[in-house]
């Protein structure tokens, strides 16, 4: 059983033991078909890039915490208990008092290979790469099969830039029959880095079969439609993003470049400045309303 459910790629998942006038409109969209493209695949990289799966907060609420409390005091040596309660933890935030489970956990049961790579997690959140690492190893030492192991420790290598390593890795675990989504979708961006945007959509169009409530696959399949000219399809995958969750800033301005590359400026604008509520410091929403409103108040000026 994994920690969250199949409902988003926000954060990682932590396991259980069991198995993102005319001329001048024309002319602007010359020079920004190569920038601002660039800029929207930039950020998809950066943002879309989070390896992971939203959280269920109820998971981590108070109240099942104390229940989960309540095992452990009946069942003081209990590993698996230890390693549930820290998984809740880890949902409500709370990541040294998971790590503390894991540890405990690990230290109850030396070969707890789940335990090793939830522990690897919540090392990432807190910076710690190099012990997060470590973790994943000896995970996949105890159980070299396990491809949540695989996935945590090739987004660790993708977000370092060793990229022929992260792909090694998702690429071990699609092989091992993940049903994990964030395996495509985390190869499918690096097939969209080295500009392979056939394979990127067939990947991002697996993580969606697998998890079609999630907006991020839609994101990052859209951005390589765009990448090939195909701007309807690109149009219609940001929007399903956008229904999905109407607070990732990505996927307002990825709706928002393409308003852009059609022209229609206004619409664009508004994208982006909504993009921009949402998250102020997020650059391609910043460098997309400068275009667009300079666009939108030139067109203004110019004789009917």
């Amino acid at each position: 059983m994994d920690m969250a459910a199949s409902t988003g790629f926000r954060t990682d998942r932590i396991s259980l033991s069991a198995p993102r006038a005319v001329h001048i409109r024309r002319s602007l969209m010359a020079a920004v078909a190569a920038t601002s493209f660039a800029l929207l695949l930039s950020g998809c990289q950066s943002t879309t890039s989070t390896d992971v799966l939203k959280v269920e907060r109820a998971q981590g609420s108070e109240e099942n915490i104390s229940s989960l409390s309540a095992v452990i005091a009946a069942n003081p040596q209990d590993p698996e208990a230890y390693n549930v309660r820290g998984s809740a933890y880890g949902r409500a935030g709370q990541h040294r008092r998971a790590l503390e489970d894991f540890n405990r956990a690990i230290e109850l049961n030396p070969r707890f290979y789940q335990a090793y790579a939830n522990r690897a997690l919540v090392q990432r959140s807190l910076g710690e790469q190099a012990q997060a690492a470590a973790d994943y190893n000896m995970a996949l030492q105890l159980n070299p099969n396990y491809d949540v192991a695989y996935i945590g420790r090739g987004n660790l290598y993708r977000q370092a830039g060793r990229l022929d390593d992260a792909f090694s890795d998702f690429n071990r675990a699609i092989q091992l029959d993940t049903t994990d989504p964030r395996a495509y979708h985390n190869r499918g961006l690096i097939y969209q880095a080295r500009r392979q945007h056939d394979p990127a959509i067939e990947d991002f169009s697996k993580a969606i079969s697998l998890s079609p409530n999630s907006a991020e696959p839609y994101n990052g399949r859209g951005i390589s439609y765009a990448a090939q000219g195909d701007d309807d399809n690109a149009f219609s995958d940001f929007n399903t993003a956008i229904n999905l969750d109407g607070k990732l800033a990505e996927s307002w301005a990825n709706q928002a470049l393409i308003y852009e590359r059609r022209g229609e400026m206004a619409r664009a604008a508004k994208s982006y400045s909504h993009a921009l509520k949402l998250d102020p410091n997020y650059t391609p929403a910043k460098d997309g309303l400068a275009r667009t409103r300079g666009a939108v108040a030139t067109a203004a000026k110019q004789p009917a």
